[in-house]
């Protein structure tokens, strides 16, 4: 006989819309469990998303999860003169600890992990991957690249290293400061966010203390390599399909959520799948063939 699997609905709460009604309707509707995404929600606003979510639990009797996401460690650009350039393929940009406003030829990376840890023919994705790099030389407090696709570049646009392992933790400061807040509400589930190797999730329980069930965030492509450990390391896993979309290429993504949510399977750990689940629901009123 073929072992039945069980599918939960993970609802996501917005910051500020969200409230007790609203919460109800969901989980009438069929949520599981409720995501607080703590890249835009305050500790005090946690609280009370965590408060409501409790009382329609109790209201309807039966145990509702809530995961709390943290953000993660954001990398990204300094600033620039006149507030954007555009650089052109072909074009070199230099980035580098000189925390003056930039130009087409060079910008502010406040990240010195970055520049010791990237070498030559690595790749750069700037601005969740419209503008790509390609790493031809470093230096002390400095690496040089050459632009591969071309664009416009803003203040403070995102960077992300998919060949690089960078030396430093899943857990920022934010991220501390938001762990504790909480645990101290009584969460079910803290999701990690951008981990690279199953270190960052034994950093992580060392703070719960068994407070809290933790899901791998699988986002990079470090992580997909040490999937196994990760697994092994982690209460369950989540394919976040949006920034592993950015990190890889697009067409490798589903192959890679099937041996994710494979693998999972197999351990008898939760998976989650998530980023664009409904998106063509946005303007079509039934789900289409894609």
């Amino acid at each position: 006989m073929r072992r039945l699997r069980s599918t939960k609905i993970v609802a996501t709460l917005g910051p500020a819309s969200s409230d007790r009604a609203t919460i109800a309707r969901l989980f009438d509707a069929g949520a599981d469990v409720f995501r607080i995404n703590m890249s835009h929600t305050s500790h005090e606003r946690m609280r009370e998303l965590v408060a409501m979510i409790r009382s329609v639990e109790e209201e309807k009797a039966r145990p509702i999860g809530i995961l709390v996401d943290l953000q993660g460690p954001k990398l990204r650009l300094g600033t620039f003169e006149n507030g954007s350039v555009i650089v052109k393929k072909g074009d070199t940009l230099t980035l580098d600890s000189d925390s003056t406003p930039g130009n087409a030829a060079r910008v502010f990376l406040p990240h010195p992990e970055i520049l010791q840890a990237a070498e030559p023919g690595q790749t750069l994705l700037l601005d969740d991957g419209k503008v790509r790099l390609i790493c031809t030389s470093t230096a002390p407090g400095q690496l040089t690249a050459r632009v591969e696709v071309g664009g416009k570049l803003s203040d403070r646009k995102g960077v992300s290293l998919p060949e690089t392992t960078l030396p430093f933790s899943a857990l920022a400061e934010k991220d501390r400061s938001d762990l504790e807040a909480a645990l101290n509400t009584g969460i079910d589930w803290l999701a990690l966010s951008f981990i690279q190797r199953p270190e960052d999730i034994a950093e992580a329980r060392k703070i719960t203390r068994g407070r809290a069930a933790i899901m791998a965030k699988i986002e990079k492509p470090q992580a997909v390599t040490r999937l196994e450990e990760i697994m092994e390391a982690s209460d369950a896993l989540m394919v976040a399909r949006g920034d592993l979309g950015v990190e890889l290429p697009l067409e490798k993504v589903p192959g890679i959520q099937k041996r994710i949510t494979r693998a999972a399977r197999r351990s008898g750990k939760p998976v989650v799948v998530a980023t664009q689940m409904l998106e063509s629901m946005i303007t079509s009123p039934v789900p289409t063939r894609a």
